[in-house]
């Protein structure tokens, strides 16, 4: 199971600008005003030696009323659901009293803390952390979250507890393909399920949220070994207020890593909410292969239907590469196509590509639309091979790839995944510069062009 890190400390310490830099995004918003994230946000984090999930939370003022009151509430629900807690102070500003009552909720209900005074660029580090030694949260590790200074040091230290459980090999069968089942509340997780086993193993009620922890579920088809993962609907943050449904959202994004395939289940009758889209983006970013299953297609009208179609074209077209399927869970209209559209998706993330026939292939792109000119000299793409698997990443080695624009990336990654028939899977694409061989050696001249030399600077003297 992937670990689980909280951030946490009082407005405009610098908890988002962390959260984007440890999970490479810019998702959460950040600006020089307190208070601006109000609820939790969840990452997966790719700074470090281990991959994990960030938690990002509000700032903890010490109010007790409104506004305040929820984010303290958030800020413990987070607390309670992460491993480890980095407490972020500002070492321009000093300590606070709201810092000692971020330390103290800290002390209540983390697991484990680490303390990170942020801003410390420019300054050292005995003199930026020498008030917040009385937080009583271990040594203080100065930082900067904008600048970078010392957080993969600080996140090293985080998470060597973990390093070892997390590189220890997975005891499930290797020939077992796992499926994530995921979405909002509500919308037939539990009901597919049960159809896909064709029997009632998952209970199922009419009501948000009856779902509260991940389930496994082992089955065979065809002699083909599956396990399904069962999820607690990941319903809207500030609608959870049950102390047993805390742990939904960190259990989701745990089943998606451990999934070989997930199936993603919409609401037809709702369309696609802006949670969706934030969890399928989240998909996408760790590479799994993905199957979109739109519930609750009975009854809709022909109008009904092509206003979702066209719903979904408009708000998840960074999902072109999955395979949609429109169903009926409670009824089992359409259920059968699934579990082949799950293997196809599972085929394409997992399967081998040949360099001859990915270099060949590559080369026609070239031919096709040529690449851009950088400063008067093309951009030139040499070869191209595979690097990895699930999801596919295609390594081109070439000069000056790093000039490639955005467009021309999505131009290979399309003509990629046609020619190889990649349907359901992300397809990665990762460049190699050609090192220049005479880069940093000095030109020798001959005696000659020494003596014509002089007589230039000569004259340029003159």
């Amino acid at each position: 199971m992937l670990p689980v890190i909280a951030l946490i400390g009082r407005p405009n310490v610098g908890k988002s600008t962390l959260f984007n830099r440890l999970t490479r995004t810019r998702d959460a918003l950040v600006a020089d005003y307190p208070g601006l994230t109000r609820d939790r946000k969840f990452g997966f984090g790719k700074l470090g030696p281990i991959p994990y999930i960030v938690i990002d939370t509000g700032g903890v003022a010490g109010g007790e009323e409104g506004i305040e009151e929820a984010m303290v509430e958030q800020t413990i629900k987070a607390l309670q659901e992460a491993d480890a807690a980095i407490i972020m102070v500002d070492g321009r500003s000093g300590l606070t009293p709201s810092d000692e009552h971020v330390a103290d909720l800290a002390r209540r209900h983390a697991k484990k803390t680490w303390l990170a005074v942020n801003k410390a660029e420019g300054l050292e580090s005995t003199t930026a952390n020498a008030e917040f030694y009385g937080l009583g949260l271990g040594d203080p590790i100065a930082v900067s979250a904008v600048h970078g200074d010392r957080i993969s040091a600080m996140m090293d230290e985080v998470l060597a507890p973990y390093e070892e459980e997390e590189s220890a090999p997975e005891a499930d069968d290797e020939n077992e393909l796992r499926i994530a089942v995921i979405g909002r509340p509500n919308v037939g997780k539990s009901t597919l399920i049960n159809r896909l086993l064709g029997e009632d193993r998952m209970v199922v009620f009419d009501m948000p949220g009856t779902t509260r922890d991940t389930i496994e579920v082992p089955f065979e088809r065809s002699d083909r070994k599956y396990m399904l993962i069962d999820t607690a609907g990941i319903r809207r943050k500030a609608r959870v207020s049950e102390a047993i449904e805390k742990f939904s959202i960190v259990k989701a994004l745990q089943a998606i890593e451990k999934a070989h395939v997930v199936i993603a289940v919409l609401d037809a009758q709702e369309g696609v909410t802006e949670q969706d889209v934030s969890l399928l983006g989240l998909v996408v970013e760790r590479g799994r292969a993905l199957v979109v299953v739109t519930n609750k297609w009975d009854g809709l009208s022909p109008d009904q239907r092509k206003k979702v179609r066209d719903d979904l074209d408009r708000r998840l077209p960074f999902l072109d590469f999955a395979e949609r399927i429109t169903i009926s869970a409670l009824h089992g209209t359409a259920v059968g196509d699934l579990l082949p559209a799950v293997e196809r998706a599972y085929r394409a993330a997992t399967t081998d590509l040949s360099t001859t026939e990915l270099t060949r292939e590559l080369e026609a792109a070239v031919m096709e639309h040529a690449t851009p000119m950088i400063r008067g000299r093309r951009v030139k793409l040499r070869y191209a091979h595979q690097g990895g698997r699930n999801p596919p990443v295609i390594v081109i080695h070439g000069n000056q790839t790093d000039k490639l624009p955005d467009s021309y990336h999505r131009y290979l990654i399309n003509r990629f995944r046609k020619a190889f028939k990649l349907k359901g899977t992300p397809v990665r694409l990762a460049f190699k510069k050609g090192k220049n061989p005479f880069e940093g050696r000095r030109n020798k001249l001959t005696p000659r062009q020494e003596r014509k030399r002089a007589r230039l600077m000569k004259r340029v003297k003159k």
